[in-house]
């Protein structure tokens, strides 16, 4: 990297000389463009040049003509001067056998004409720059041309006139390319953690391979909210494609406008396993702020599928419910057996019947009442095992007979309702129990009628004061001295707010307490 990083500093000192030295030969010559227009002005305007022109004399004025113009040649440091006359015969030139000769070239013709101009042109010794001037006389009518010429210095030429100048630019252009490469490669190496590129693109690999491995989503974005992290398993969670290489340098907000990122980077404050609802998938998700050296550069979220987790915590929930059903009904129907057992010993056959055909009527009038007004198996599952635990707990647990669920709210499903059902009873039992008085009643009521739905649990255990109503909602807090608690209302309120839903909590202390919960459908 350093000998790279060398080359491309001494590359750019080349290619600033080499503009440098182009630039100081236009301007060299432009200088002798000017040098010999002056020249060729002062020769035109020699008085007796212009009588010498006029004369019969030719020889007379080839000899003195000549002298003059070379004269001011040497002077000068000049290639050539010429004099012509009109008819284009040379009066004066440094080779003498050209000397009353006529001109051929052709680049003079405008000059004939009463043009001044430079031109460059090439020669025998040359590119040579060439100044046209007209010779006027006293009637300011045009009696020849003065023909200045001067040798442009060739790039070796420029060196040789420069070379002190350009082997300190060498010299010092060299030390400033070996100590501007230390310095940029120590800079580079630091800013990439002494890493050579190579080491970079293997771990930039890694790296990419690492989080494609992973089975939790992975999505990051930089402080512009474009994605810079996008993983197979967060592609396949949120539904977007197989191959998530297509959204990296894409804003969040054309890919997934829902996923709550940018609330991370604008705020700088990180969000814990909190679930919400992106691109129609339910997910559990850990959003934190991606600081470097204290400035923060962007944000990441990690997050899970909720729907197995959901579909798994409603097996294991089915378990417990199958099995404290089961243990419910046990202890139900071996009261139920010693009562039958105890009227058939007694004689009392008939009375022993009519208990059964009671007991069987009770069961199936609640069976029958779930299955035609609740239309998820899961949901009045849920509610026939709460009844039934409230008979072990001496609790009488009443549906409303005028209830009725048949659909959810938008973003929500069975599996949410299963939660707000089963922590709203099983907080009226647990406000029930510690209360000694002889009627324990739990009323519930469910309506969807004129889309919408509302949900009332009620009770009329100890209550809450004002104080405890204000924290209820938060994650952590419970009324009970247990431990594991304080997560049931809080996960209650996360539902209500996906399902952008309203919950209103009544309570007077040892009178009971009344939830609402209502949904637009």
């Amino acid at each position: 990297m350093l000998f790279l990083t060398f080359f491309i500093i001494a590359f750019s000192f080349l290619m600033a000389g080499t503009f440098v030295l182009t630039s100081l030969l236009k301007q060299q010559e432009e200088e002798l463009g000017q040098r010999a227009m002056l020249v060729a002005r002062t020769v035109s305007n020699l008085t007796e040049i212009k009588n010498l022109l006029m004369s019969s004399n030719l020889e007379e004025s080839y000899v003195r003509i000549n002298e003059v113009a070379e004269e001011i040649r040497f002077i000068n440091d000049l290639e050539y001067i010429v004099v012509m006359n009109m008819d284009r015969v040379r009066f004066s030139h440094p080779l003498k056998d050209s000397i009353g000769q006529i001109s051929n070239s052709t680049d003079m013709n405008a000059a004939f004409a009463q043009h001044y101009y430079v031109s460059k042109a090439e020669g025998e010794k040359g590119t040579m720059i060439r100044a046209f001037v007209p010779i006027m006389n006293k009637e300011n009518e045009q009696i020849g041309v003065t023909l200045v010429g001067s040798k442009l210095p060739t790039i070796g030429q420029a060196f040789h006139d420069f070379r002190s100048e350009i082997l300190m630019t060498i010299a010092l252009s060299t030390f400033f390319c070996i100590w501007g490469a230390l310095t940029l490669g120590r800079h580079i190496k630091k800013q990439m953690f002494g890493l050579e590129p190579h080491e970079i693109s293997q771990m930039y690999v890694e790296r990419t391979e690492t989080f494609n491995a992973m089975h939790d989503g992975i999505v990051a974005v930089d402080s512009k909210l474009n994605i810079t992290i996008f993983n197979k398993t967060a592609a396949k969670i949120l539904g977007v494609g197989e191959d998530p290489n297509i959204f990296i340098g894409k804003n969040i907000h054309e890919v997934l406008p829902d996923t709550r990122l940018p609330e991370i980077v604008f705020t700088g404050e990180s969000v814990y396993n909190q679930e919400i609802y992106v691109n129609k998938h339910s997910i559990l998700s850990n959003r934190v702020p991606i600081r470097v050296n204290g400035k923060l550069v962007g944000a990441v979220a990690i997050f899970k599928d909720l729907t197995d987790f959901k579909q798994l915590a409603e097996e294991l929930t089915g378990v417990k419910a199958y099995v404290q059903a089961l243990r419910v009904h046990t202890h139900e129907y071996k009261n139920k057996l010693h009562t039958i057992s105890g009227l058939l010993h007694l004689g009392h056959t008939k009375q022993a019947m009519e208990y059964i055909s009671q007991v069987q009527e009770e069961q199936e009038s609640v069976t029958k009442f779930l299955n035609e007004r609740i239309y998820n198996e899961n949901i009045s599952g849920l509610l026939l095992s709460k009844i039934s635990r409230g008979k072990e707990l001496g609790i009488k647990v009443t549906i409303d007979q005028e209830s009725k669920f048949t659909k959810y709210p938008q973003k929500l499903d069975h599996h949410d309702f299963v939660v707000i059902f089963g922590n709203l009873i099983e907080n009226a039992f647990d406000a029930l129990t510690s209360l000694n008085v002889d009627h324990k009643e739990i009323t519930i009521s469910i309506d969807d009628q004129d889309d919408i739905l509302a949900i009332m649990v009620s009770d009329n255990g100890i209550g809450m004061t004002e104080e405890m109503m204000n924290y209820i909602f938060e994650q952590g807090y419970s009324t009970k001295a247990k431990e594991n608690r304080g997560i049931g209302l809080y996960l209650i309120k996360e539902i209500v707010n996906k399902g952008k839903g309203t919950i209103e909590v009544t309570s007077e202390l040892n009178k009971g307490t009344t939830f609402i919960i209502t949904f637009d459908i």
